[in-house]
């Protein structure tokens, strides 16, 4: 009976999200077509579109939708992030790049919670800015936002940490090619340095393949496994969240969250090669438009001014943290390499 009656509720349910749904989208499409004739970030242009439509999320037909696409269409876009990724991949890398990148990540994040707690952020601030920088760019913040505790300042703290780590991701496709040519780097080892540390996927692969076709398969390889470590770090922030929720009254958040699973098993089956090829691009293509409509969404429940109060040491920390992970990237490269 409940499910009869749930199966009912479905069309005014899609009458209710659709117009924000939809606004988002819109959004999602502009910025795609604004990204791929300038060249900037797709994250950054959905984000600033978003940013400039907020009154749609005020009290009016939108809103439900916007907020669906902001939660719910986020985590689908993370789970399909899966598709990317596969064991093979890893395996052929051999040992080296995959100690380099565990090492990378957990140091990078653990030192940024740390100085961000001596900066006088909640610790958590440090781990989304530290993850964003460490693993994926604006995917990981968008992943870790959706597993950390809710916080009135976490949408706001949420869209700093995407406007910086695009900017830097930018500044890091232009750079990093022209510091592992100065420094003398082989076409493994660029790819390695550029994959271990830049932080947005389309940036790696603009940077790698902007030097040679090898050091841009090597590049892509190494930022996947980066995507992979997506899961663990998920799981350590649910830890932190099932921590300080057993301090106060109300259940637990599992410990894996439902998208986290969905990522995991994705990139179970994408390895078994069961998948075609073009179905696994389709599903990797609408990952994509899923984390750009969902930036956009949150966007839009946003204001600029509230980015402007943000202060100078937000921007200081995550400078902070790309230039520890690209001179830690290169010290483990000697080390490892």
């Amino acid at each position: 009976m409940s499910t009869a009656l749930s199966m009912a509720a479905w069309p005014e349910r899609v009458r209710t999200l659709f117009p924000g749904a939809l606004a988002c989208a819109v959004v999602a499409a502009a910025a795609t077509f604004l990204s791929e004739h300038y060249g900037a970030p797709v994250m950054l242009f959905a984000l600033l579109l978003g940013m400039a439509m907020n009154f749609l999320s005020g009290e009016g037909p939108c809103a439900a939708g916007i907020a669906f696409t902001g939660r719910t269409v986020l985590r689908l876009g993370v789970a399909l992030l899966g598709l990317r990724i596969t064991l093979g991949q890893v395996i052929e890398l051999g040992w080296q790049p995959l100690v380099i990148v565990v090492i990378s990540v957990v140091l990078t994040i653990a030192v940024s919670m740390v100085v961000a707690r001596m900066m006088g952020f909640q610790s958590l601030f440090g781990l989304l800015s530290g993850g964003a920088t460490a693993i994926c760019g604006a995917s990981a913040a968008l992943a870790l936002a959706a597993a950390l505790p809710n916080h009135p300042l976490k949408e706001r703290a949420t869209l700093f940490t995407v406007i910086g780590v695009s900017a830097l991701s930018t500044l890091a496709m232009i750079v990093y090619p022209m510091l592992a040519q100065a420094l003398g780097l082989d076409e493994r080892a660029a790819g390695i340095f550029l994959g271990a540390t830049i932080h947005d996927v389309a940036q790696v692969v603009g940077a790698g393949y902007g030097m040679s076709a090898a050091t841009g398969d090597v590049a892509t390889l190494v930022k996947l496994l980066r995507v992979a470590m997506l899961v663990p770090v998920i799981v350590f922030a649910v830890l932190i969240t099932r921590t300080r929720a057993g301090q106060a009254e109300g259940p637990k958040p599992p410990l894996l969250p439902g998208f986290a699973v969905g990522f995991a098993l994705l990139v179970a089956v994408n390895s078994t090669g069961w998948l075609p090829v073009t179905l696994v691009q389709a599903g990797s293509d609408f990952s994509r438009w899923c984390l750009v409509a969902a930036i956009a969404g949150i966007g839009m429940k946003t204001q600029l001014k509230e980015l402007a109060t943000v202060g100078i040491k937000p921007i200081v920390l995550m400078l902070g943290e790309t230039t520890f992970l690209a001179v830690l990237a290169l010290v483990l490269l000697r080390w490892f390499g």
